[in-house]
């Protein structure tokens, strides 16, 4: 077995259905790489980068939380939210991630959700960096 299907799966499409070699993901204890064969698992994902290599070629995908389950010839991700490199808005995601920061620096201010805004912040340089690897 030289490949293993993924499967990314958001609340609005199916984003990818594809057969790869290799696939890694933001899992909630760090990032897990899983080959084909890999042992069986289910985790939480956190806000990060998904990436996945198809012969020469690896693909990149912004994600933020969610679950993975891992077969030994099937990764199935249920993402709250994803998005591949060239979908990614980068003028949004910079203007995101200049607001997150504004918030932040309002210490003062009693009415800012300082974890809300620190969510947004790192939604947001995920993306910024994941649409900077478009067509890697």
């Amino acid at each position: 077995m030289d490949t293993l299907q993924l499967e990314i799966v958001t609340p609005d499409r199916l984003l990818l259905r594809e057969s790869v070699e290799e696939v890694q993901v933001p899992a909630k204890g760090g990032y897990l790489g899983v080959l084909p064969g890999h042992a069986p698992l289910i985790t939480e994902l956190q806000i990060g980068e998904i990436s996945y290599r198809q012969g020469k070629a690896t693909r990149f995908l912004a994600a933020t939380g969610g679950y993975c389950e891992v077969l030994p010839d099937r990764v199935i991700i249920l993402a709250e939210k994803a998005e591949k490199a060239e979908e990614i808005d980068t003028t949004r995601a910079q203007s995101s991630k200049d607001r997150a920061e504004k918030r932040l620096g309002e210490l003062q201010n009693p009415d800012i959700d300082f974890s809300r805004a620190a969510v947004s912040l790192q939604r947001a340089i995920v993306r910024i960096q994941v649409s900077g690897k478009r067509g890697s």
